[in-house]
């Protein structure tokens, strides 16, 4: 067997233990990393799984989100995060970089080439965070529904949508929920295998999302995010840490640095 497809046979092996640990009411934890250095202390702790946050990876670079990192490094980051750890890895695409379909595609087939696994996928502008129309993203995940089985491997889309960061907490309701689980049943039967809902924090709404969900569903952990017990409780899949990770780490060296007297 040739080095390439040896890499392609642990790739695909990886990928079905991923979609595996994908179990409502007992969610996958993702602490999410970085850089090869983060993924290798993540993967000490005992991590089933190494996922890539876009913010931290973005702001460890001295980018700002929102695909102002330049997408040609994103993937070669990945690339070294890969080669550092044996976990499964997946990659936060924000929105793919590219509007079409077919730039999507691209996207994800350098993130699969790299070695990932998964990716998120959202449905909203990098430019200004509003939402795309439903069909719009419905052909963007198909054409990267396309492009993974080409590939061979059962990558992973988690789709996220970002229908509850387009008001504040406070402000989600019913409509917002509808649009939600419209979106999840729309972007379930164009090829997506996950559902991400940032930005949703109340437990009677997650419960509810996760009851009309056709695909497991991720949140995030935030302020006034539900303990994880709740969460399972509730038959949430999957819970993200966001940029909460880097934030801490940060947060830590510059508290250090100032007991050292720099």
């Amino acid at each position: 067997m040739t080095l390439a497809a040896m890499k392609m046979t642990d790739q695909t092996r990886k990928a079905e233990h991923f979609r595996a640990l994908h179990i409502p009411g007992k969610p996958l934890l993702l602490f999410n990393i970085w850089d090869a250095g983060s993924a290798k202390a993540v993967a000490a702790a005992g991590a089933k799984v190494i996922a890539t946050s876009s913010w931290s990876v973005a702001n460890a670079n001295g980018f700002s989100d929102g695909e102002q990192i330049p997408l040609a490094f994103a993937i070669e980051n990945l690339r070294r995060i890969v080669g550092a750890t044996d976990l499964p890895v997946t990659i936060d695409l924000e929105s793919g970089y590219g509007d079409t379909p077919e730039v999507t595609a691209e996207t994800i087939g350098l993130a699969i080439e790299a070695g990932a696994v998964g990716c998120n996928l959202e449905d909203s502008f990098p430019a200004n965070g509003k939402l795309r129309e439903t069909i719009n993203q419905c052909e963007r995940i198909r054409s990267a529904r396309r492009t993974a089985d080409a590939a061979g491997i059962r990558f992973f889309i988690n789709a996220r949508t970002d229908v509850f960061f387009q008001r504040p907490p406070a402000e989600h309701g019913n409509a917002m929920l509808e649009d939600a689980i419209e979106r999840a049943h729309a972007y379930a039967e164009a090829g997506a295998d996950g559902i991400f809902v940032p930005g949703l924090v109340d437990a009677k709404l997650i419960a509810r999302f996760a009851q009309s969900s056709p695909l497991p569903v991720n949140v995030m952990v935030g302020n006034g995010t539900s303990p994880l017990q709740v969460l399972a409780e509730h038959g949430v899949a999957r819970v993200s840490y966001g940029p909460s990770p880097y934030l801490t780490a940060m947060k830590a060296l510059e508290e250090r640095a100032r007991t050292a007297n720099v």
